[in-house]
C-alpha cells in the first residue's frame, strides 16, 4: 500500500468546480471526482458546514483528508467529501456566513482574506495499492466526519465500468431498482443514494460475499446481470406473497429467493399460515413469518420466551427433576421447553412449560 502526504492549496482543488447534482462534482481541474455519480448527496448541516469554513478562515488546522489514486491516474474523494464540497461552494458564493458580526460570501471579502483562505493547505493522503490493501486501510480511515457507509467503502475500490452502471441503477433518486422495489409497497430498506440498495443487491446475489463478486465484475463493461438477477427477486416476491405488509421491508429475500425459486408454491395456503402467525401473540418478530414459513426453522420467530415466574414454578412443580434424564440439577442447569410444541399449537404459558436439564433440552431441540 502506498500511502503518500500532500499539502494543497484550496485554490488547486477549487479549480475547475462543477457540481452536476446527482451526475457527480468535481474539482481540481477536472482531475478529482469530489462525489462520484450517484453517490451520497451534500449531507453536512448547515452549522457543520459554516465551522468548515471558520476554521479555514481562522486559520486552524483541518483534519487529514484522503484521495484515491484511480486507474487513470485521477483522483476520488474517500475521506473529506463533505469538507471539499463546504469550501468549494463558499468559494463559488452559494451560500455566505458570519465572520465576527457581519454576514459575508466569499466576494465580499477582502482581498487578503480572499488570499488567505485560496492559499489555505489542505493536508491529503494519496493512497494507492491493492484492492484489499486499499479496502483496509479506509477501514481503518474511517473513523471522523459523516461516517461512510460499508458500500461507499467498497465503491472507492472497485471502481470501473461495471460500478458506474451499478451505480446508476441502484445509486440514484428514484433509480430502476428504487422504483421496483417500492411499486405495490417497500420490500427494501435503506436509502439508494447512501449505497444501500447497491448494497442489498449484492449481498443476495453472491450470498453475503459482496466484495468477491465485485472484484469479479469490476471491469465488466455493465452491471445487466445484477440487475436481472434483482428483478427476478423482486418479481418472485410479488409473485409468492401478494398480499403486502410493513413486515416485508425487513426481510432477507435474495435468500429465499436463491433457495426457493425453483420450488412449487400455493400463494393462497402461504397467505392463509401468514395471516394465522400475524395473529399469534408468541411470534414476536413478525418479519420473520416469511422465512419460518418457507423453511420452517422456528429462530426466524423469536417464539415469546417463558417468563422467569413460569421457569421457577416448573422448576418447583418438577421438584429440579428433569422428566427426560430423571436426574436432579439446579435452576441455573435448566433451560425452559414446552411441553406441548409451539409448532403443533402449544402455548407460551405456565401450564405448557417444563424444565429440561440443557443436554436434554438440546438434543430434544436438535441443536
Amino acid at each position: 500500500m502506498i500511502i503518500n502526504l500532500h499539502k494543497i492549496k484550496i485554490s488547486e482543488i477549487v479549480k475547475d468546480y462543477k457540481d452536476s447534482d446527482e451526475e457527480g462534482v468535481s474539482a481540481f481541474g477536472g482531475k478529482l471526482d469530489i462525489r462520484p455519480k450517484y453517490q451520497r448527496e451534500f449531507v453536512y448541516s448547515g452549522k457543520q458546514r459554516d465551522e468548515v469554513i471558520r476554521t479555514v478562515k481562522n486559520g486552524f488546522p483541518l483534519n487529514v483528508m484522503y484521495w484515491v489514486k484511480k486507474e487513470d491516474k485521477n483522483f476520488e474523494v474517500l475521506d473529506g467529501q463533505q469538507r471539499t464540497i463546504s469550501i468549494a461552494q463558499f468559494v463559488n458564493g452559494d451560500f455566505s456566513i458570519e465572520f465576527n458580526g457581519r454576514i459575508a460570501m466569499f466576494h465580499n471579502l477582502t482581498k487578503e482574506e480572499q488570499e488567505q483562505i485560496m492559499n489555505y493547505d489542505l493536508m491529503i493522503y494519496h493512497c494507492e495499492g491493492t484492492d484489499k490493501e486499499k479496502l483496509d486501510w479506509f477501514k481503518i480511515i474511517n473513523i471522523a466526519g459523516e461516517k461512510l457507509f460499508p458500500q461507499e467503502l467498497r465503491n472507492a475500490v472497485y471502481t470501473g465500468p461495471w460500478l458506474s452502471d451499478a451505480k446508476l441503477k441502484f445509486s440514484k433518486s428514484n433509480c430502476a431498482s428504487y422504483l421496483l422495489a417500492n411499486d405495490g409497497g417497500q420490500l427494501i430498506t435503506g436509502s439508494p443514494i447512501r449505497q444501500e440498495y447497491l448494497e442489498t443487491a449484492l449481498s443476495w446475489i453472491n450470498n453475503d460475499e459482496i466484495e468477491q463478486y465485485m472484484a469479479q465484475h469490476q471491469h465488466d463493461k455493465d452491471a445487466d446481470e445484477l440487475w436481472q438477477y434483482f428483478q427476478n427477486v423482486i418479481h418472485w416476491v410479488r409473485k409468492t406473497f401478494p398480499h403486502y405488509r410493513k413486515e416485508m421491508s425487513g426481510v432477507n429475500w435474495g435468500e429465499l429467493y436463491n433457495a426457493f425459486k425453483n420450488k412449487k408454491l400455493n400463494p393462497e395456503k402461504l397467505e392463509k399460515e401468514i395471516k394465522r402467525l400475524m395473529q399469534d401473540e408468541d411470534v414476536t418478530k413478525k418479519s420473520g413469518i416469511y422465512s419460518y414459513i418457507l423453511t420452517l426453522k422456528e429462530r426466524y420467530l423469536s417464539i415469546r420466551a417463558f417468563t422467569p415466574n413460569m421457569k421457577r414454578e416448573a422448576y418447583e412443580r418438577q421438584n429440579g427433576v428433569c422428566p427426560e434424564c430423571n436426574k436432579d440439577f439446579s435452576l441455573s442447569e435448566m433451560e425452559t421447553d414446552h411441553i406441548d410444541p409451539w409448532h403443533e399449537g402449544g402455548r407460551t404459558i405456565a401450564e405448557n412449560c417444563q424444565m429440561l436439564c440443557k443436554e436434554c433440552n438440546r438434543r430434544k431441540s436438535g441443536k
